[in-house]
């Protein structure tokens, strides 16, 4: 099977190219690298020892697009592409509308033109909204509080009706959770421009010393230590997921949703504790106000992914930070620039 994967130098992106070149699928990666490296799709190709393409293409550029995908003529598309800051979205929320929306609608565009019916696409949890119940199931009502999120159900409305327009086609969305860790070799893992948005990079650039202390935004929510409650799941347990996927998308018609979490919810504390224990480094926090709009909790019930995906996930808090401090070692400045 062909697949390509758009955004396929990103975080989630490189890590799912890898684990599907492992398991002998044909792939090609189109990426406007604004957010993802090139270096970590040459590092895929040296560890596979498997060359594939590469193409530096913007979905929003329908031409380019248009053109190229004709030439790769895949079976199937995995879709990473776009913009993932939730404060980003927030100050210019027609930037994302433009990537996330614009540029998925002009890749539908093209798969018609080819003929290509299946998709998988790159949700997100976000679509939730605040919990009327936890876990979150795929039932739970879906009312994003920010651009991005409104951004991601977006497209998974547009999915649905292409989906139903013609009984051939079949998509799905993954709803990922909190994605952390990196591959256990170390040689891919997140690499944050900036400052990291994100808790486990943050936590990395504090243990090697790039970073003073840990800010904690709130220690009085209502949880078993007052910091806030994730789901946090190995990005290795999330590429698998794509290939459980790959391999089912054949047997669904028309578009269809799953969570992919860890079904239970960890604490910053705790993450911060077991990060301690496995890289023999004391993290300097400090607690802060909360800041608006951050949940005391949330976490996923991914009852739905292991009935009809065969999915679930195997690694554990310790070993998903075991493979955030290997790869902050042996690549304290992220890729080279």
């Amino acid at each position: 099977m062909k697949v390509l994967i758009t955004g396929g130098a990103g975080y989630i992106g490189s890590h799912t190219a890898l684990e599907l070149i492992n398991k002998k699928y044909d792939i090609s990666v189109i990426d406007n690298f604004s957010n993802g490296s090139i270096e970590s799709l040459k590092r895929v190709q040296e560890y596979t020892g498997k060359v594939f393409d590469i193409l530096n293409i913007d979905i929003t550029d329908l031409k380019s697009l248009k053109k190229d995908f004709i030439s790769i003529n895949p079976d199937c598309v995995i879709h990473f592409a776009g913009l993932k800051s939730v404060s980003e979205s927030v100050e210019d929320p027609i930037k994302y509308y433009k990537n996330n929306v614009s540029g998925s609608l002009n890749l539908l565009e093209v798969m018609d033109h080819c003929e290509c019916n299946n998709i998988i696409y790159s949700s997100s949890a976000t679509v939730y909204g605040d919990p009327k119940y936890l876990p979150y199931d795929e039932a739970h009502d879906t009312n994003p509080v920010n651009p991005y999120g409104v951004s991601k159900l977006m497209v998974e409305d547009i999915l649905k009706t292409w989906s139903s327009s013609n009984i051939l086609r079949s998509s799905i969305s993954l709803r990922y959770f909190n994605p952390v860790g990196a591959h256990f070799s170390g040689i891919i893992g997140e690499d944050p421009k900036g400052i990291p948005n994100n808790l486990m990079p943050y936590i990395s650039q504090v243990a090697s010393g790039q970073r003073d202390k840990l800010y904690i935004y709130g220690n009085d929510y209502n949880t078993r230590d007052g910091t806030g409650e994730r789901d946090y799941i190995h990005v290795t347990d999330l590429a698998f997921a794509h290939i459980s996927a790959l391999k089912r998308i054949d047997e669904f018609q028309g578009h269809n949703v799953f969570n992919i979490g860890s079904g239970r919810g960890v604490t910053v504390l705790e993450i911060l504790n077991s990060f301690e224990k496995i890289s023999g480094k004391k993290i300097s926090y400090e607690f802060k106000d909360r800041r608006p709009g951050d949940l005391a909790s949330f976490w996923a019930c991914p009852n739905k992914a292991k009935e009809f995906l065969g999915w679930e996930t195997l690694i554990s808090l310790d070993e998903v930070c075991r493979d955030s401090w290997n790869w902050q070692k042996n690549n304290p400045n992220g890729y080279p620039k």
